[in-house]
């Protein structure tokens, strides 16, 4: 019997929302730095290659969230879903322009950027995560 007390602890795990974003995040983070760095090598400036990057994380995110983290709030296809999509978008805009303006104020007042980035990425993830489950995805 004991054998199968990781199994269920990994189920009761994948069953809470906020554990199933946090995994969904890390997948779409690491598609945003993984393209980030290919098209970097690929010579595209790095502007460029962030905006593609940060891109690809909102839709390997959406695709994560929509199906595996907030499938019960899924709007079905037709105008409902185009305007949860939107707001989808724009959550991860409000995400970005919080990480950009924590990282900024950090800079501001003499944070290692490090830090400012790491304090910024927590505010955006629990942001993100009540916009996307109070609003984007509310049943």
């Amino acid at each position: 019997m004991r054998d199968n007390a990781p199994m269920a602890l990994l189920r009761t795990l994948l069953d809470r929302t906020f554990i199933r974003y946090g995994a969904a995040s890390a997948v779409a983070l690491a598609g945003d730095v993984g393209l980030f760095l290919a098209l970097l090598r690929g010579g595209l400036t790095p502007a460029a290659s962030s905006a593609l990057g940060y891109g690809a994380g909102i839709v390997i995110h959406w695709l994560i969230s929509s199906r595996l983290v907030f499938s019960a709030g899924a709007a079905p296809r037709g105008p409902e879903r185009l305007r949860q999509k939107g707001l989808f978008v724009g959550s991860a805009l409000a995400g970005l322009a919080l990480t950009t303006g924590i990282v900024a104020l950090g800079s501001l007042i003499g944070l290692l950027p490090l830090a400012a980035k790491l304090i910024a990425v927590l505010v955006s993830f629990q942001t993100t995560y009540l916009l996307r489950k109070a609003i984007v995805f509310a049943s």
